[in-house]
């Protein structure tokens, strides 16, 4: 039998920074177990180059990303949201079935050094992947 993959959405307001590290992160270090997704209750224009410079010095993948609003994600298989800003959690939408959601707020960088970008990153990494393994039960 298949193993289960667990969708994750992540939500903030803007989905221009930390959800769109937490949505890197999950997908890189969580792979074949999450298929994490990020979206904004006011999604920004694009993805803030700090969070880009960040996952980049990390390492990590960066084609692609783009804000995305989160009436995008109604249609997909969720099986817990992590809110990662009080705005998000705040404006948090009412899905169509209960999701599981856990809240896990971080600083925001925007307008900062490319250090407090590669702090936030690597605070999402050390607190958010322990949260969804403990939360979805992943090993």
């Amino acid at each position: 039998m298949a193993k289960k993959i667990h969708t994750v959405l992540v939500l903030c307001t803007g989905n221009s920074c930390r959800s769109q590290m937490a949505e890197v992160l999950l997908n890189h270090d969580l792979a074949g177990q999450v298929r994490a997704l990020s979206a904004g209750t006011r999604p920004q224009p694009k993805v803030a180059d700090g969070a880009i410079a960040a996952l980049q010095q990390a390492g990590l993948p960066t084609a692609g990303l783009q804000p995305k609003d989160i009436d995008s994600m109604m249609n997909e298989p969720i099986d817990l949201v992590v809110t990662v800003c009080d705005n998000a959690r705040e404006a948090c939408p009412i899905f169509p079935k209960p999701i599981p959601a856990i809240h896990l707020p971080f600083h925001d960088p925007h307008g900062e050094p490319l250090e407090s970008f590669i702090a936030v990153r690597d605070d999402i990494r050390t607190r958010l992947i322990a949260a969804v393994k403990e939360t979805l039960h992943l090993a």
